[in-house]
């Protein structure tokens, strides 16, 4: 190869990885964004993580999930990750960092919405029962059966018993998943009063992110202290040594995501895993195959 074509060659390589970069860069233009929607209000927790540092550190935590993710697939582990808190704790931006250079046929999320008619009628986990890991799988779980704990508890949506049986049965109930060999870890992202609704706040000027308020939410500013009550006798009835509760300080996104994916890291042994070379194959070429036109009415516009 020539130098000129050796230097196209690693301009395109150069251009390969930068691409991968952006897609973290526009996730976090989106977080900027609210910032500059705050119109100078400032922010409860102070200043947040450097971003240079944020970055440095995130794609090198991102490398070692790829090589998680290998182990658990090599391994055929079972991994389920509960992720808890309040609306707007950073939940979402945890959990897309995560799977971010992940292959979704090994780590895959679980986000369920409210249980339909006959799924009330169930046993209360049954639903839950079938988006557990397989062997090989690492699930997360967007939310979890402990909605019964927590929005259920306090807008009324179950009975005094009921919560008391997922009370007496969710211990055993973890128990089952950790017998039969999923590893189980469970994050509670902890955020402020003052943070939740300077979030609140920017996601109402905020026409992008509108459509991740619902009346709930809404109604859940008003029972701040409810779901403080909730979470606290939840953390206190359902923290076992088999399946331990993880608060996350989530009032720094930023930092928030990264203390997350290091104690993934931390919580699963792992190494790397034995693999074959790969060798791109010389394409096989026909003498008589010619590559017809595509139609112009097939063609996508250009409008860029």
């Amino acid at each position: 190869m020539s130098n000129p074509d050796l230097q196209a060659e690693l301009d395109r390589i150069r251009e390969e990885i930068s691409d991968s970069f952006d897609e973290e860069l526009e996730l976090q233009f989106e977080d900027d964004q609210l910032e500059m929607l705050a119109g100078g209000e400032e922010r409860p927790g102070g200043a947040t993580l450097d971003r240079r540092v944020y970055f440095r550190e995130l794609f090198r935590l991102q490398h070692e999930l790829v090589r998680l993710q290998d182990w658990i697939a090599h391994n055929k582990l079972k991994v389920a990750v509960v992720f808890e808190g309040r609306d707007s704790a950073g939940k979402g931006g945890a959990i897309k960092r995560i799977t971010q250079r992940l292959n979704p046929r090994v780590c895959r999320v679980v986000a369920l919405p409210a249980p339909s008619d006959r799924e009330k009628s169930q046993w209360y986990f049954q639903r839950y029962v079938p988006h557990l890991p397989a062997a090989g799988e690492m699930v997360l779980f967007d939310r979890s059966w402990y909605n019964r704990a927590g929005v259920e508890r306090v807008m009324g949506f179950c009975t005094p018993d009921e919560l008391e049986e997922f009370f007496r049965s969710v211990p055993e109930f973890e128990k089952m998943l950790v017998r039969s060999g999923i590893i189980l870890i469970k994050f509670w992202f902890s955020i402020s009063n003052e943070e939740q609704e300077f979030r609140f706040k920017m996601r109402i000027e905020d026409p992008l992110k509108q459509w991740k308020l619902s009346p709930m939410d809404m109604e859940s500013r008003r029972h701040w202290e409810d779901y403080t009550k909730a979470k606290e006798d939840m953390l206190n009835r359902t923290h076992t040594t088999e399946s331990p509760w993880w608060v996350v300080d989530a009032d720094d996104k930023k930092r928030a995501r990264l203390n997350t994916i290091a104690h993934l890291l931390e919580a699963i042994p792992y190494g790397d895993v034995p693999k074959q070379d790969v060798v791109l194959p010389e394409r096989i070429r026909h003498p008589d195959y010619a590559r017809g036109p595509i139609p112009k009415e097939m063609k996508v516009k250009s409008v860029y």
